[in-house]
């Protein structure tokens, strides 16, 4: 593999969801909060607590969600991760969203827990809402390609980000290839300004190895 370290974006990039979009039941100021940020009108700080805040998932709400993940992964996104790891690539799954609500998707995956770096909430011991990691840099922007580079440090290897959204393009300057995905939703910015640009996840595989 010419990449080594392989970092991908979960939501409308390996799913073809917005977690928080389906924690919100279709409320249209959520999606337009989702889509202002994702495409770089807001950014990430201003709207991350104000969704939640708006929404306040319960963790059964988070529960229902990470098997929504499961079953909404895009098509070909199986078998393409399977095919790099098969060729020896490390896969890290790098999120704004959900860190509960993801593991069960990363472990569908065979990607490992300490590979998944996504934004941990609290909840009480009625389940109700109470905050998320504040500390967490991937709830601001610019806070992927901080996580990348510190991933970076600890690893040898060329790397590469797949992702959809203005966030993760912030992380083109901490690896070696960007590449932009537009099979969900395709961002104007995100096309313009990626290294490469695909609309098929299987077609990922032929930039990659």
């Amino acid at each position: 593999m010419t990449y080594r370290l392989i970092f991908f974006d979960v939501d409308s990039t390996l799913v073809t969801i917005e977690g928080i979009d389906v924690l919100a039941n279709g409320d249209p100021e959520i999606a337009a909060l989702t889509d202002a940020a994702m495409n770089g009108r807001i950014p990430l700080d201003q709207v991350y607590a104000r969704r939640l805040d708006i929404i306040k998932p319960t963790s059964d709400d988070v529960e229902k969600l990470a098997a929504t993940y499961v079953h909404s992964l895009v098509d070909g996104a199986k078998e393409t991760i399977a095919t790099l790891q098969g060729a020896g690539a490390v896969i890290h799954l790098i999120t704004g969203g959900i860190e509960q609500a993801i593991l069960p998707l990363a472990k569908s995956l065979h990607v490992p827990e300490r590979n998944v770096h996504a934004v941990r909430l609290r909840f009480d011991a009625n389940g109700a809402y109470k905050d998320f990691d504040r500390r967490s840099f991937l709830a601001r922007p610019g806070g992927k390609e901080l996580v990348g580079r510190d991933i970076r440090a600890r690893s040898h290897g060329k790397a590469a980000f797949v992702g959809d959204g203005v966030s993760d393009l912030e992380a083109k300057a901490a690896v070696d290839l960007f590449i932009g995905f537009g099979g969900v939703v395709v961002r104007p910015r995100v096309k313009e300004n990626a290294h490469i640009f695909v609309t098929s996840f299987r077609d990922i595989l032929q930039h990659l190895s």
